[in-house]
C-alpha cells in the first residue's frame, strides 16, 4: 500500500483521538471526503449502566479497549461486542458482554480506567489496546508496562483475561513494528492468556469489512471479529 493511503489512515486516526478528548461540538479534523471540518460525536465512557442491565444478574464478559471495540463508524448495536453477545446467546452461554470500548484510547486511558472495571467483577475481559500508541510513535516500554499494568492487574482481581493484538502499517518500520507486536506475545506468555494476534483477521482489506478509513471494521467486518475472539472466550466460560 503506498504511502499516501497510510497518511489517511493516520489523518482519520486523528480525527477519533482528538475527537474524543474534545466537546460535543468541536471540530477539530477535516473530512476526507469535503475538506470540511467534521465533529466527531465523543464515546461516553460505558460503565454507568442502566437499571435493566443492573437487574441482570448474569456474569460478564468485559470487551476493554479503544474504537476497535467501541465499534467506531459502525452502526448502533453492530459493534463486535453486540455479535459476541448474539454469538454466546446461539450457543447457550448464559453471560452478558459488556463494551467498554471508548475511542481513542491509549493504554494509559486503559490503566485509568481499571479501578472501573474490576468493580464491574467480570468473568472474563477481552483487552485489547495498543493501536493508537502505536499510530502516535509511543514508545514501546511505556505501551508495554501500561499493558503489563491492566492485564497484571485484571488477573490478580480473580478476572480471566484474553489479549486481542493489532499492528501497524510497514511505514513505523520493522524494528517498531516486531517490537510493538511483541508486546501481545510476552503479555499472554507471561500471564497465560489466550491471544488473538491480530483482531482483524480475515477482516482488514477485505472488500465489504473496513470502513473507507481503513481503519476500522464495518458491520460486516465487527461479525467477523466477534467471530475470531469467540474462540478464545468459549472455554473461560461455563454453561
Amino acid at each position: 500500500m503506498r504511502r499516501t493511503a497510510f497518511l489517511a489512515i493516520l489523518a482519520v486516526l486523528a480525527i477519533t483521538l482528538d475527537g474524543c478528548r474534545s466537546d460535543n461540538t468541536a471540530k477539530q479534523a477535516e473530512s476526507l471526503d469535503s475538506g470540511k471540518p467534521a465533529a466527531v460525536p465523543e464515546v461516553a465512557a460505558p460503565v454507568a449502566q442502566s437499571a435493566v442491565a443492573q437487574n441482570d444478574k448474569r456474569p460478564l464478559v468485559v470487551c476493554f479497549g479503544d474504537s476497535l471495540t467501541a465499534g467506531y463508524g459502525a452502526e448502533t448495536g453492530k459493534s463486535y461486542p453486540d455479535y459476541l453477545q448474539a454469538d454466546l446467546d446461539a450457543k447457550g452461554y448464559h453471560y452478558r458482554v459488556v463494551n467498554e470500548g471508548i475511542s481513542g484510547n491509549t493504554t494509559k486511558d486503559g490503566v485509568e480506567r481499571l479501578n472501573a472495571i474490576v468493580a464491574l467483577k467480570p468473568a472474563v475481559a477481552v483487552v485489547e489496546f495498543g493501536g493508537n500508541d502505536g499510530l502516535r510513535g509511543l514508545r514501546i516500554e511505556d505501551s508495554r508496562a501500561n499493558m503489563d499494568k491492566i492485564v497484571g492487574t485484571l488477573k490478580a482481581s480473580g478476572i480471566k483475561v484474553v489479549l486481542a493484538g493489532i499492528t501497524l502499517p510497514p511505514d513505523y518500520g520493522p524494528d517498531y513494528i516486531s517490537q510493538f507486536n511483541e508486546t501481545y506475545t510476552l503479555l499472554a506468555k507471561k500471564y497465560n492468556a489466550p491471544l488473538l494476534p491480530f483482531l482483524l483477521q480475515g477482516v482488514f482489506g477485505v472488500d465489504g469489512m473496513m470502513q473507507r478509513d481503513r481503519t476500522h471494521a464495518t458491520a460486516e467486518g465487527n461479525e467477523v471479529v466477534a467471530k475470531n475472539v469467540l474462540p478464545l472466550v468459549l472455554p473461560l466460560l461455563r454453561k
